[in-house]
């Protein structure tokens, strides 16, 4: 039987009891969550925080979204997992709902945002050896510089974050790194051998790092003139966050392969996938690559009712709107402790005074004040609110950092 919640202990004493038998690879605000809903969080000893980070958009419909969680009941009491050696009587409505929502002709499902980024990498590189005939073992990928696109080996072997990186080689070869928002360095980079250029459309862990119009559509047309893949990673950009279903749709721009995760799963399961064109997904054949859960029965049911949703455009519609309030609140914060922000839909990436305090202590404080966010680099705090937040929740949100930083 699964233990219940444990509010026996204190925040405090639960924090002491997972040093010892967790590995200390996260550092996270000293808050202990035992329930959540909406955009809510309460902790053990029952103080409420407005979530305004909604698990790096992996939380994208809140916590504990009724049509998710029915969705997940009712497969639970059916069917959970048989492995792709069978079929299953969900995915193939997930994968042609998916599809459909996002462009494209395939569905490549998967479960974490690492394993998309890795299948992505490895059918780009397939691709290129059988399609676009670079010679075996010479296709290159060209990235961009403060990319993040996961945690593995092969991925942080192209970081240029060192505290990914740093103990962890040798690493896998094949990778070109390029200044972000550069097409002339990026043109210089591409060549008879590359496979595919792999960014983000929006840089996310970097401090939500905007490009400048017409750099999406640069690289779509670099890409296409030199017959190589434009492969985007929306894991964090996707899926409503920046007021479209996409972020490259803010210059209809559609990419060859585009990789998802976080909020494909509702915050219930992981659920990953890569989508695209069949041309380029058509190239694995079976026993090529795989994954035990990846397309799961449950994660399919959760998937579909994620893509049910975001189908109406509603939420995508709430990020533009509620996104002209964020952009609003944000630019009276100017000059009062916020000297500079980056911000598209309910994203943002925050740059604080570093007088006032780094970006974990200006986080810490607003926890205190009961606002949940989280800190990247330096003093750079990012919001990025659940798309059900309501608009006098994100003023509050707003009013209480200006207050944390006026003290």
């Amino acid at each position: 039987m699964t233990a219940p919640a444990d509010r026996t202990r204190s925040s405090e004493e639960l924090i002491r009891a997972e040093e010892p038998v967790l590995a200390q690879n996260y550092h996270p605000l000293p808050v202990v969550v035992a329930r959540a809903e909406g955009a809510w969080v309460e902790d053990v000893e029952g103080r409420r925080y407005l979530d305004m980070l909604a698990g790096y958009s992996a939380l994208n419909f809140g916590h504990r979204h009724p049509a998710l969680i029915e969705a997940a009941h009712r497969q639970l009491d059916r069917l959970t997992l048989t492995s792709r050696a069978f079929h299953n009587d969900r995915l193939a409505s997930f994968a042609t709902g998916l599809a459909a929502l996002t462009g494209q002709d395939m569905v490549l499902p998967m479960n974490t945002g690492a394993e998309a980024v890795e299948s992505g990498i490895k059918v780009a590189r397939k691709w290129a050896y059988e399609v676009k005939g670079v010679p075996d073992g010479r296709a290159t990928i060209v990235v961009a510089a403060d990319n993040f696109h996961g945690r593995t080996t092969t991925i942080v072997g192209f970081s240029t974050d060192e505290t990914a990186r740093s103990g962890f080689g040798p690493f896998t070869p094949g990778f070109r790194v390029v200044p972000y928002n550069d097409l002339a360095a990026l043109r210089a980079a591409v060549d008879d051998t590359t496979a595919a250029v792999l960014i983000e459309p929006i840089q996310g862990e970097a401090g939500v790092i905007v490009p400048d119009d017409g750099y999406l559509t640069g690289v779509r047309e670099l890409t296409q003139r030199a017959n190589c893949l434009f492969v985007a990673d929306e894991i964090q950009s996707g899926l409503g966050r920046t007021g479209r279903t996409l972020a490259v749709e803010h210059e209809s721009v559609v990419p060859d392969l585009v990789l998802l995760g976080k909020a494909l799963g509702g915050g219930i399961v992981p659920v990953s996938a890569v989508v695209g064109r069949r041309e380029v997904l058509g190239v694995l054949r079976p026993g090529e690559h795989g994954s035990t859960f990846g397309g799961n029965p449950l994660a399919a049911a959760v998937g579909t009712a994620v893509v049910e949703l975001l189908r109406t455009g509603e939420f995508q519609r709430r990020a533009r709107e509620l996104g002209v309030v964020l952009r609003e609140g944000l630019t009276a914060l100017l000059g009062k402790g916020v000297v500079g922000f980056r911000a598209r839909g309910l994203w943002a990436g925050v740059d604080v005074d570093p007088a006032l305090g780094t970006g974990r202590e200006v986080s810490e404080r607003l926890m205190r004040e009961g606002i949940l966010v989280k800190d990247t680099h330096g003093s750079t705090i990012r919001l990025a609110p659940p798309l059900t937040v309501t608009e006098d929740e994100l003023r509050q949100a707003l009013g209480t950092l200006e207050k944390v930083l006026a003290a």
